[in-house]
C-alpha cells in the first residue's frame, strides 16, 4: 500500500490553537481508559498522533469510540482530522478530537515520531519505536521484556516474559521502519506525600479564550467580555418549588456573543455585580444548548453559572471590546421576515404616538407607546414599545420629533409581528440607542437631512385598530358569506349597513368589572350584600358596569 502523506507540522500548528486547520495524520498508538459514566457506557480511548516528526496525545469525543471498538481506528491508522479542540490540562496542551475520517485503517509507521518533551507523558511510559511498529496484528511467540528498579541506585534487571500484552513492548519485524526517540531515564521514583500536607488542587488562573471558542469538552476555561444586556429577575414556579433566574448577554472583542444564566442563590451573588457596559472575566460555569425560542443570540451554546463560578470586573476598560453588536435589517427585508423573528433595525423616528396603558390577558396592566421608523428603503414599520421602554425612551423620542429634531434610532433584538401587516415590538431584552454613534445613523442623518425627509415612503405596517378599520371596507352579508370572513384566527373588520329582523332577548346584557378595561364579567357575592365580585381579580365593588351581550339577526 502506498504511504499517505501526512501533513507538515500538524502537531505544532494543533498545539498552537489552529483549529481550522483539518490535518492527515496517523495514529501511532490507542489505548483504552476507564471513565465514570452512566451504566453501561464503555471506555473511552487515548490515542497518540503523528505528522511523521512530532507526536501527542489525543482523546475520542464519546461519538467516536464505536470506531475504536469496531477497529475501523486502531495502531497504523491514517486519518483526517476534520473537527478538534486543544485545552490547556495541569500545565500541558491536550487535544480532544470531535469528528475524523479514516483515510487508510492500516499503514506502517511513518517518518520518525518522537514524542515532545512537552507532551506531558511520564518517560516511565512512553513507548519506543519499536512498539509502534513491528507486529500491527498479532504479537504471539514474541519474547517482551520489562524494567524493573527497586530504588536509584539498584541495577537495572530485565527478565523475559513470553505472551502478548497491549501494555508490552514487542520486538520490531525486520523490514519495518525503526525510530528511537531521545534517550531518556526510563524510572521516575513514585512521588512520597507523607508529611507533606494536604494536596492542593490546581488554583492557577484559567487561560483566557474567544467566547467563539467555547465548547461543553473544556474544563476550565475564562472569557473577557463587555455585558451589553442584563434582564430582570424572573420568579418562576415548578414541581421541584419555587425559584428566580436572570441572564446577561456578554460580547467579546472577537464579536462573539453568548448568554449567561444563574438561578436562585446565584441571583443574589451575582445580580448587583453586574453592570451593563462594564467588562468582567467570568469562568468556571457549565455550557448547554442554548434555547432558541428565548436565546436570539449567534451561538449554540449558553453558559449556566454554578457555585465555583467567578465574575470579576476588569478595572481597566478594554476598549477593543465594542459596547454592542448590531446586524441590522433594512425595513424592505422586515416586511418578508417570518412572524416572532429576531431583528435588529435602525432607521429616523417620523412619529410618536403617545403612551396609553393596555390590560394584558394575566390581568396585568402595562404601557403601549408606538412610533414610526424610516430608512432608506423608502419603507416604514412601526415599533411598539411595551413597559418601560414607553417612559423612558420613548418620552425622549416624543420630545424630541415635537421640537422638529428626527432623531435616529437603532433598535437591538426587536421581534417581527406579523398581525395586520409587519411591525417591530420591543422584549426584555431589547436595547433601544437615540442617535447612536455608527456609520449606518450617519448615513441615514444624511441621508434625511439632504431630501430623504420628503421622499414618499410605503409603510410596512397597517392600523389594526378596529375604529380605523370598520370604515375600510364595506361588504354585504352575502359577500361576507362568500369570503369566509370571521372564520380564521384573526378577526376580519368590516362595515355592513343592514336591517335589524330579529333581537334575542334572554340574557342580552352582562354585569362587567367597572374599573378593568375590557369585559370580564362579575358575579354577585352573597356573602357582601349584594356586591359584585371580580372573576379574574378577587374584589368586591359597590357596583357593576353592564355590558350589551346580545345576539340580532341582519339582512
Amino acid at each position: 500500500m502506498a504511504a499517505a502523506r501526512l501533513t507538515p507540522n500538524a502537531v505544532t500548528a494543533t498545539l498552537a490553537g489552529d483549529t481550522n486547520l483539518k490535518p492527515v495524520v496517523q495514529v501511532v498508538d490507542l489505548r483504552s481508559i476507564a471513565v465514570t459514566g452512566p451504566p453501561g457506557a464503555g471506555p473511552r480511548f487515548r490515542a497518540i498522533i503523528s505528522d511523521g516528526v512530532a507526536t501527542t496525545q489525543a482523546l475520542f469525543a464519546a461519538q467516536l469510540c464505536d470506531l475504536a471498538r469496531s477497529g475501523l481506528v486502531r495502531r497504523g491508522a491514517i486519518v483526517q482530522l476534520l473537527e478538534y479542540i486543544v485545552n490547556d490540562v495541569r500545565g500541558r496542551r491536550a487535544m480532544v478530537i470531535l469528528n475524523m475520517e479514516v483515510l487508510v485503517p492500516e499503514c506502517e509507521i511513518i517518518g520518525n515520531p518522537v514524542l515532545p518533551p512537552e507532551s506531558g507523558v511520564s518517560n516511565s511510559n512512553s513507548m519506543r519505536a519499536d512498539q509502534f511498529n513491528g507486529t500491527l496484528g498479532s504479537t504471539a511467540g514474541s519474547t517482551l521484556s520489562t524494567v524493573t528498579r527497586s530504588n536509584d541506585n539498584a541495577p537495572v534487571i530485565q527478565r523475559p516474559m513470553a505472551g502478548n500484552s497491549s501494555n508490552m513492548i514487542p520486538r520490531p519485524s525486520d523490514n519495518a521502519q525503526v525510530f528511537q526517540p531521545t534517550v531518556q531515564p526510563s524510572y521516575r521514583p513514585a512521588p512520597n506525600y507523607r508529611n507533606h500536607g494536604t494536596i492542593m488542587k490546581n488554583d492557577a488562573p484559567a487561560r483566557i479564550i474567544p467566547i467563539s471558542a467555547l465548547n461543553p469538552y473544556q474544563g476550565r476555561w475564562a472569557i473577557k467580555a463587555r455585558v451589553t444586556v442584563k434582564g430582570g429577575i424572573r420568579r418562576y414556579h415548578n414541581a421541584k418549588g419555587d425559584g428566580k433566574v436572570f441572564s446577561f448577554d456578554l460580547l467579546d472583542s472577537d464579536g462573539g456573543e453568548i448568554r449567561a444564566t444563574c438561578f436562585n442563590a446565584l441571583v443574589d451573588r451575582f445580580y448587583e455585580a453586574v453592570e451593563v457596559g462594564k467588562v468582567y472575566v467570568v469562568s468556571r460555569g457549565s455550557l448547554k444548548p442554548a434555547k432558541k425560542d428565548y436565546n436570539h443570540l449567534n451561538n449554540e451554546w449558553e453558559i449556566f453559572l454554578e457555585s465555583q463560578s467567578t465574575i470579576e470586573l476588569c478595572p481597566d476598560e478594554n476598549s477593543s471590546i465594542p459596547a454592542m453588536r448590531f446586524s441590522f435589517t433594512s425595513i424592505d427585508k422586515i416586511e418578508d421576515s417570518e412572524n416572532n423573528a429576531i431583528v435588529d433595525v435602525i432607521g429616523v423616528v417620523t412619529s410618536v404616538n403617545p403612551s396609553t396603558t393596555i390590560q394584558r390577558k394575566n390581568g396585568m396592566e402595562t404601557q403601549k407607546r408606538t412610533i414610526t421608523l424610516k430608512d432608506m428603503s423608502c419603507r416604514s414599520v412601526e415599533v411598539t414599545m411595551w413597559g418601560d421602554f414607553c417612559n423612558r425612551e420613548g418620552l425622549q423620542l416624543q420630545e424630541m420629533v415635537e421640537c422638529g429634531a428626527f432623531p435616529v434610532l437603532a433598535v437591538k433584538a426587536g421581534r417581527v409581528n406579523d398581525y395586520s401587516g409587519k411591525s417591530v415590538g420591543t422584549i426584555s431584552s431589547t436595547q433601544l440607542l437615540i442617535n447612536p454613534d455608527l456609520a449606518e445613523a450617519h448615513s441615514l442623518r444624511q441621508w434625511f437631512d439632504c431630501g430623504g425627509k420628503d421622499a414618499s415612503t410605503q409603510s410596512i405596517s397597517r392600523d389594526f385598530t378596529p375604529a380605523a378599520s370598520r370604515n375600510e371596507i364595506r361588504k354585504t352579508v352575502a359577500q361576507i358569506k362568500d369570503d369566509g370572513l370571521g372564520m380564521g384566527d384573526k378577526p376580519d373588520w368590516v362595515t355592513v349597513k343592514a336591517t335589524v329582523v330579529f333581537f334575542k332577548t334572554d340574557s342580552f346584557c352582562y354585569t362587567a368589572c367597572p374599573n378593568m378595561i375590557g369585559d370580564r364579567q362579575c358575579v354577585t357575592d352573597p356573602r357582601s350584600l349584594g356586591n359584585s365580585l371580580g372573576n379574574s381579580i378577587p374584589r368586591a365593588w359597590g357596583g357593576a358596569t353592564w355590558l350589551l351581550g346580545a345576539r340580532t339577526l341582519y339582512v
